[in-house]
């Protein structure tokens, strides 16, 4: 084991190495059920597209319910505990779903609870790998490392939706979910071999007020006069995101016609532009700036999703895969510059509950946006609602080019940095 990692100045490099691979593999299972999940709802219990759309929002839903608490959550428990604890709790969800299906009692409810708590535990495990990263890699190391963090979720993007796809139809959907299952179990063992992160490096907030602490978190995010745009941003293309979730497994199989492994090697698509923006991020933010990559990427990526609705089958197939991959890659670089921006610029002792109040505005747009996808879809037809879903992606660049982001070359110049101080008195 590592040494302890102290005053969250010592870096260990092998906690690091432990960290990622805890992250990939719960990643993989999770881009498995990516497609698993709704195939299940569509093929064994056919679902309708709306209650498609309800069974994603299910999914996402937890940041609404949990997402400002959870930093205040992630400051108050220990962060390896809290971590395993969260991979055991998703474990347990999913596992449920297959043994429902062999005992001959999964039902729509038991899928969409299976969800929803999945979902909940997700909240909490991403607000507290946000706090963590920064206490084991140097700040100059920082956007690198998120590169490489979303560029391996790139690659479990890609990978995990082609397996998933392969897994049902080979074993059915409710199989697929079993790989999920076995991802979370993985994952906590090796978190369990992790070194305690000490309440020093966790910024443990003072004894004050549950509320207290949640409005000091918010307050800083909302007088940031570039987090806060940033902040909006992410939630228009959250939306979009949480639609096109809800939406295409469904416009995929029922309008194009496509069989599911076909249909996870285009849903795949999204990990490829993830991929591509990752590795790009770092090196095009540093020689034309953060900010200006990140208008540039999100214009270019709403672009380019305008391609996805002209799939209708099999041989127009790469409009999807250019529409999806375009949209992710500007998602990515856009969200990698953001992140660093925060883990740089935001006070220690208010890192994890500013993230997680970014989290719960953002990533509370997909559950949003996956409802209303389906109510769209379900009244005027899944072609009309993927057009609209995709004409919401300029949303985010619009958001960005009428603020004070258009107008920096990095989101962290010193004339846009608050003062700590005004906000915590």
């Amino acid at each position: 084991m590592t040494a302890v990692i102290t005053g969250g100045t010592t870096r260990s490099f092998s906690s690091f190495w432990r960290f990622w691979t805890a992250t990939t593999v719960s990643g993989v299972g999770s881009a498995v059920t990516l497609v698993a999940l709704p195939l299940v709802a569509v093929t064994v219990l056919h679902a309708s597209v709306a209650q498609v759309g309800l069974l994603a929002a299910a999914g996402q839903a937890g940041w609404l319910i949990l997402g400002l608490p959870a930093g205040v959550i992630v400051q108050r428990f220990p962060l390896r505990g809290l971590q395993v604890a969260t991979d055991l709790i998703r474990l347990v969800a999913l596992t449920s779903i297959p043994v429902a299906w062999w005992l001959g009692h999964l039902t729509y409810a038991h899928l969409v609870l299976a969800a929803l708590t999945v979902g909940l535990a997700t909240v909490v495990f991403d607000v507290g790998n946000a706090t963590f990263l920064p206490a084991v890699v140097d700040k100059k190391d920082l956007t690198a490392r998120n590169g490489l963090m979303s560029g391996t979720l790139a690659v479990t993007q890609t990978g995990g939706p082609s397996l998933g796809g392969l897994l049902v139809q080979l074993s059915g959907p409710v199989g697929a979910l079993c790989v999920d299952a076995v991802s979370y179990l993985v994952s906590a063992l090796t978190l369990r071999t992790l070194p305690e992160l000490p309440r020093t490096a966790a910024a443990s907030p003072a004894r004050t007020g549950f509320g207290r602490q949640i409005r000091e978190g918010w307050q800083f995010v909302v007088r940031h006069p570039v987090m806060m745009p940033c902040m909006w941003w992410a939630t228009a293309t959250n939306f979009v995101c949480g639609a096109l979730v809800a939406l295409t497994p469904t416009y995929l199989v029922r309008e194009a016609h496509l069989s599911p492994f076909v249909v996870g090697l285009l849903i795949a698509a999204d990990g490829v532009g993830a991929l591509v923006g990752s590795l790009a991020a770092a090196r095009l933010a540093a020689r034309f700036g953060t900010a200006r990559v990140m208008v540039l990427a999100s214009l270019t990526g709403a672009v380019l999703a305008l391609a996805m609705p002209l799939t209708v089958g099999l041989g127009s197939a790469l409009f999807f895969v250019a529409g999806n991959a375009g949209f992710n890659a500007g998602v990515v670089i856009g969200s990698i510059v953001t992140r660093t921006h925060r883990q740089t610029e935001s006070p220690p002792q208010l890192l994890a509950r500013v993230m997680a109040t970014v989290r719960f505005v953002s990533w509370g747009a997909s559950p949003v946006g996956a409802v209303v996808s389906g109510l769209v879809a379900a009244t005027a037809g899944l072609r009309p609602a993927l057009w609209l879903v995709c004409a919401c992606a300029f949303v985010g660049p619009v958001v960005l080019l009428t603020s004070r982001v258009r107008e920096q070359r990095d989101l962290s110049e010193e004339a846009v940095r608050p003062r700590p101080q005004s906000v915590i008195q």
